[in-house]
């Protein structure tokens, strides 16, 4: 039942993310206004954040409470890493990226919002093909 279970979250987690990332987002971006698409594409983010947290943890734990930590357990690791990026994206740079939006983007700090968008990009990336690699082995330890 666990490997079902571990399954789903994770599909759901990252088909989630490469759904909206890279489907919703750029289609969003082409039919809607600039700061309509930013809005709901950042609603969307938060979302599979928090799907995220609440996957990677459930995952983690799981894989420990079956088989123990074992640092050589690359899942494992993807799956620790994977949630380290999805807190700095959600609870690093979108605050700081809300606040810039907050103030208004104006040529002084378009730069810096530009910045940290690419860096939550950058993490985006890195996050999608971790999970990508770990639905196309699973998470079982291969011996």
């Amino acid at each position: 039942m666990f490997q079902v279970s571990e399954k789903i979250l994770l599909t759901i987690w990252v088909g989630g993310m490469w759904a909206i990332g890279y489907i919703v987002v750029p289609v969003l971006f082409q039919m809607l206004d600039k700061p309509v698409a930013g809005n709901v594409a950042g609603q969307l983010f938060t979302i599979i954040s928090y799907i995220g947290v609440f996957s990677a943890t459930a995952l983690i734990i799981s894989i420990v409470v079956k088989q123990g930590f074992n640092s050589r357990h690359w899942q494992l690791l993807a799956l620790i890493g994977m949630l380290v990026l999805v807190i700095i994206g959600q609870f690093v740079l979108q605050p700081m990226m809300a606040e810039l939006k907050a103030v208004g983007i104006s040529d002084i700090n378009k730069a810096e919002f530009g910045r940290l968008h690419g860096i939550a990009s950058v993490l985006f990336l890195i996050n999608s093909l971790a999970g990508l690699a770990l639905v196309v082995s699973g998470l079982e330890r291969k011996a």
